[in-house]
């Protein structure tokens, strides 16, 4: 069996990390993060054997790669392509190289630099059929560099019970009011002020509406803005168990300006919550309009006005969707299934 290295320094603590950390778990890998990572902590509690370096360290990582007897590298963040890239030429083993790609390519690469990096690329995972089709188009032809779609997968959430509901919705002070369930890292890209806009139109209309904001902040200012606008809605902070308020709410919305996947709409379908998405990027691959969940135009507060309203008006209609949303969830976006099936094309490379 060929031994598989996981690799992110990225010191941020989002979908991406936790991906590559849920990865490492499952297939009982060996993973290098950044010694400034919000991972460390989650990483020695569930004791998951890593080592930390510094960000663009490759002389410690192409140390790790040998001692560790490393066949393939499979990286997350873009970023880290230098690094590991730099880090195979100066080790004795020179492993292979795959990244998945969770981002956007929105720029050609046919600078020398660039041929040079993906040239040193074996082979590119993207999590949605956009983006293999970015990479294609952007990548130089003459590379030749292999690409293949795996859609990423959630576990099914621990489902809470009837009781465990109200005291979550007693904590923050929820009644009988409709919910609307946000979740992410707090920053104006991801669109909260859009969502907190439409309900707030709903709520001066006369609906009993009320957001609910999960994530932490990365702008601060924004962040206060946004709780001094929208005193009547509900902000928790960062916490370990988003899927626990999702199970409070009536739907979640996804509102980015352009977002590469959205694995937060793949985890409320599977706790069988009723999800709106703009109409760009990976919510195009995952909701299929009308039928296991709405799109709404993106950037556009008043159309998603009116998609949340449909789901308030028409309760049929919302449980319909939260219905078909769970069983595509369950079939296409499983996180065993993909695990499996990026195992397999690690040691096949």
């Amino acid at each position: 069996m060929k031994k598989i290295l996981e690799v992110c320094l990225s010191p941020d603590l989002g979908g991406l990390e936790l991906y590559m950390k849920n990865l490492t778990k499952y297939l009982n890998l060996t993973a290098v993060i950044n010694k400034k990572s919000r991972l460390k902590t989650i990483f020695e509690d569930e004791k998951i054997k890593h080592f930390k370096v510094s960000k663009y360290n490759f002389f410690k990582l192409a140390k790790i790669i040998d001692k560790e007897k490393i066949d393939i590298i499979h990286i997350h963040w873009t970023k880290d392509i230098p690094t590991v890239v730099l880090a195979k030429f100066v080790s004795k083993r020179k492993p292979k190289i795959v990244q998945t790609r969770h981002m956007h390519m929105t720029r050609f690469k046919s600078d020398f630099y660039h041929k040079f990096l993906y040239k040193n690329i074996d082979m590119i995972i993207t999590v949605t059929n956009l983006v293999k089709e970015q990479i294609e188009k952007f990548i130089p032809k003459e590379i030749n560099l292999k690409t293949v779609t795996s859609y990423i997968g959630v576990n099914t959430p621990k489902l809470l019970s009837n009781k465990e509901k109200e005291n979550l919705k007693k904590l923050f002070q929820i009644n009988d009011e409709f919910v609307v369930c946000i979740v992410g890292r707090i920053e104006e890209a991801k669109g909260q002020h859009l969502v907190l806009q439409a309900v707030e139109n709903l709520r001066r209309s006369g609906v009993k509406i009320k957001t609910l904001v999960v994530g932490h902040f990365m702008n601060e200012n924004y962040f206060n803005n946004l709780k001094n606008n929208y005193p009547n809605d509900v902000f928790t902070g960062f916490v370990s168990n988003p899927t626990d308020f999702m199970q409070i709410s009536d739907c979640l919305v996804l509102a980015t300006k352009k977002e590469t996947f959205g694995l937060v709409l793949v985890e409320a379908m599977k706790s069988g919550i009723c999800v709106l998405g703009s109409d760009n990027g990976g919510p195009l691959e995952i909701i299929d309009n009308e039928e296991n969940g709405l799109l709404f135009e993106s950037m556009n507060n008043n159309s998603l006005k009116n998609k949340l309203l449909l789901i308030i008006q028409d309760e049929k209609l919302k449980q319909k969707l939260s219905l078909n949303g769970k069983l595509k969830a369950d079939k296409q976006f499983d996180s065993k299934k993909q695990f499996e099936e990026v195992k397999n094309l690690l040691e096949n490379i």
